[in-house]
């Protein structure tokens, strides 16, 4: 069974991002992330990858207070039952291949093997000041540039 295309997120799907959210991680602190940058206003787009009646995939980008302009990626889910068959690699490729082209610069946190095979660069955010890890936070976006700024991102952030 192959999932579908990934596509934005429709309005009736929040319950089942939610689950997914639940699902996918120890805790429902990303499903609260969600619930608090959606209430803020600070969703710039939401996309799942369905599958039949099921939403296996899905990520957020939320707009940073600083730099302005640039996008969080957080969070990032798989389901477990569908984890390790190339679809997160697939979703986050397709998303850095759009953000290269419309020169749009993404942030995320995480698991830096991972985050590179998806097309982020952790050596372009090595200039980067975070209230997070710089050794996980990596950049995907136009050029090859490494710019120097200060992250801030949404307050929703803060909560975890």
């Amino acid at each position: 069974m192959f999932a579908e295309f990934i596509r934005p997120m429709q309005p009736g799907e929040e319950r089942a991002v939610e689950d997914l959210l639940k699902a996918s991680f120890d805790s429902d602190a990303e499903a609260r992330l969600v619930d608090q940058l959606r209430a803020t206003g600070a969703i710039a787009g939401e996309m799942v990858l369905p599958l039949e009646d099921q939403t296996i995939g899905y990520y957020a980008l939320s707009q940073m207070r600083s730099p302005k302009g640039w996008l969080a990626l957080a969070p990032v889910a798989i389901h477990p039952d569908h984890q390790h068959q190339g679809h997160g690699r697939r979703m986050l490729g397709q998303l850095t291949s759009c953000a290269k082209a419309a020169n749009q610069w993404i942030v995320v946190l995480g698991e830096p093997g991972f985050y590179a095979r998806c097309g982020f660069d952790l050596s372009r955010a090595a200039n980067l000041a975070s209230p997070y890890p710089i050794t996980h936070t990596l950049l995907a976006g136009p050029g090859d540039t490494v710019p120097k700024d200060t992250l801030t991102y949404a307050k929703a952030f803060e909560a975890l």
